[in-house]
C-alpha cells in the first residue's frame, strides 16, 4: 500500500499556525499578564505535546498525518460528525479564550498551587495516554468513517486493551483539568460542554464502528467501557 503525503499548501500552513501556535498562547495573548507562569507551561505542553506525538505517529505510520490533514475534507465522513467534529474543534479553542478573559478582568480566585500541580499532572497524563493512542492506532482520523482505502481494521492493542475510545479519554483529562491549572473557574462551562460532545461523539461512533467495522461488535464484547473503565 503506498503512504499518501501530506500536501503543504497555504491552508494546511494556516491551520497549523492556528491549531499549533496561536491557540495555546491564547491565555497569554488575551490577558496580556506575561509574568503567568502558567499560562507559559500550558502553552509549552501543547505545543511539544503536539510535535511529539505526531513525530511518533509519523514514525509509525507514516500515512496515518495525511489522513488527519484532511480534516473536514472526507466525503465519507458521517454526517453527524460533520457537525460534531468542528464543535469540539470550537470548543478546544474556547477553553484558552476564556481562560485568558478570566484572568484579564480577575473573574475568578486562584487555586492553590498544591491543586494547580495535580492538575498540570492530569493535563500531562492526558497528553500522555492520548498520544499513546494516536501511535497505537494507525486509523485515528480526525473524522470518523471507514477507511476501506487504508484497510481499516480494529486495533486493539496498547491503550485500547482497556478502553474503546482512548483518544477521547486523554482529551477529557486535559480539557476537565485545563482551567484549575490555569485559575479559571469560567473555563470549566465550555469545558463541561466539550465533555458533553465527546460523551455523544463516543456514543455515534461507538454504534457506527459495530454497525459497519468487522470485528468491533466483537472487540466492544471483550472490552466493554468506552471512556472510563469500570464505568462507561
Amino acid at each position: 500500500m503506498k503512504s499518501r503525503k501530506i500536501t503543504v499548501t497555504p491552508r494546511v500552513i494556516i491551520q497549523m499556525l492556528v491549531f499549533v501556535v496561536l491557540v495555546p498562547f491564547l491565555p497569554l495573548l488575551i490577558s496580556h499578564q506575561w509574568a503567568w507562569w502558567e499560562a507559559w507551561i500550558y502553552a509549552a505542553v501543547n505545543i511539544f505535546g503536539f510535535i511529539l506525538s505526531r513525530m511518533l505517529a509519523a514514525r509509525h505510520h507514516p500515512d496515518l498525518l495525511a489522513e488527519r490533514a484532511r480534516f473536514l475534507q472526507h466525503k465519507d465522513a458521517q454526517p453527524w460528525d460533520k457537525i460534531l467534529a468542528p464543535l469540539v474543534g470550537v470548543g478546544g479553542f474556547s477553553v484558552p479564550c476564556i481562560a485568558g478573559l478570566d484572568k484579564l478582568f480577575s473573574w475568578s480566585p486562584s487555586f492553590s498551587t498544591a491543586l494547580k500541580l495535580i492538575a498540570l499532572a492530569v493535563i500531562l497524563g492526558g497528553f500522555a495516554w492520548g498520544s499513546y493512542a494516536l501511535v497505537e492506532n494507525r486509523f485515528f482520523s480526525g473524522m470518523v468513517r471507514i477507511q476501506s482505502e487504508r484497510g481499516h481494521q480494529v486495533v486493539t492493542s496498547g491503550p485500547y486493551r482497556f478502553m474503546r475510545h482512548a483518544g477521547y479519554a486523554g482529551a477529557l483529562l486535559t480539557y476537565l483539568a485545563s482551567p484549575i491549572f490555569l485559575d479559571a473557574y469560567w473555563a470549566f462551562i465550555p469545558a463541561a460542554v466539550l465533555t458533553a460532545l465527546l460523551i455523544i461523539r463516543t456514543r455515534l461512533e461507538d454504534r457506527y464502528l459495530k454497525e459497519n467495522l468487522p470485528g468491533y461488535a466483537e472487540y466492544a464484547r471483550r472490552v466493554r467501557y468506552r471512556l472510563i473503565p469500570g464505568v462507561w
